[in-house]
């Protein structure tokens, strides 16, 4: 697509509705991957867009860094490009899509939803987001974000306070499921990763998106 890169994972069926999906700090690496596989094989045309250009990082001190030195509004240009690659393709099906992301890029995804306005209707921020506030006046998306009460990076005591900005600036009210585990539960090739959470937390991820972008 325009100015980027990324990994795209087609349906069984080949067709089904557009997903973005955002990478964690460590780069568009294998669990990315894996996870945009999943959610082909559940029935959506998944992108995840390389927003490090290539680069993959395993150090915390590094990855810091790469998050440090990009532009927030240079990535969510490059993700809204994303969107309308999506958009344009045959095999998606609807005028709208979701976005899902991780950490890092689960700020990313309530930025983009509130730049993207119509063209998103679902996106689903995994500990992240909380904390920040974007302007969510042109957003037209339902939230659904994912938190572990033991997070030390995404504290969930800041999450009333973005709770009541999307309210107000957009006049929607998101869903917050907080769960017992700590940062990245989801990502299970990380010590941090906590089955029985991630797990809900992809079937509740699942159920709505297709409620969501279905037609």
């Amino acid at each position: 697509f325009d100015n980027g890169h990324g990994y795209l994972a087609m349906p069984p069926s080949g067709r089904g509705p557009g997903l973005i999906v955002i990478q964690e700090w460590w780069g568009l690496d294998d669990h990315i991957a894996d996870v945009t596989d999943r959610f082909a094989a559940e029935g959506f045309v998944a992108l995840a867009p390389d927003l490090y250009g290539g680069r993959v990082v395993h150090e915390t001190s590094d990855a810091a860094r790469l998050a440090r030195e990009l532009p927030v509004g240079e990535a969510v240009d490059l993700l809204s490009s994303a969107v309308d690659h999506l958009l344009a393709m045959d095999e998606v099906t609807g005028d709208r899509v979701g976005a899902v992301g991780f950490c890092m890029g689960g700020a990313f995804v309530l930025t983009l939803a509130a730049r993207a306005g119509e063209k998103i209707a679902a996106a689903v921020p995994f500990y992240g987001g909380a904390g920040e506030s974007p302007d969510f006046s042109n957003l037209k998306a339902q939230i659904m974000g994912h938190y572990g009460e033991k997070d030390q990076s995404v504290p969930v005591d800041a999450l009333p306070d973005l709770k009541a900005a999307i309210e107000r600036d957009s006049g929607i009210t998101p869903t917050f499921h907080v769960y017992p585990a700590g940062h990245a539960f989801f990502n299970d090739q990380r010590p941090s990763y906590h089955e029985e959470s991630a797990r809900l937390a992809w079937n509740r991820t699942l159920e709505f998106l297709r409620a969501n972008l279905a037609g």
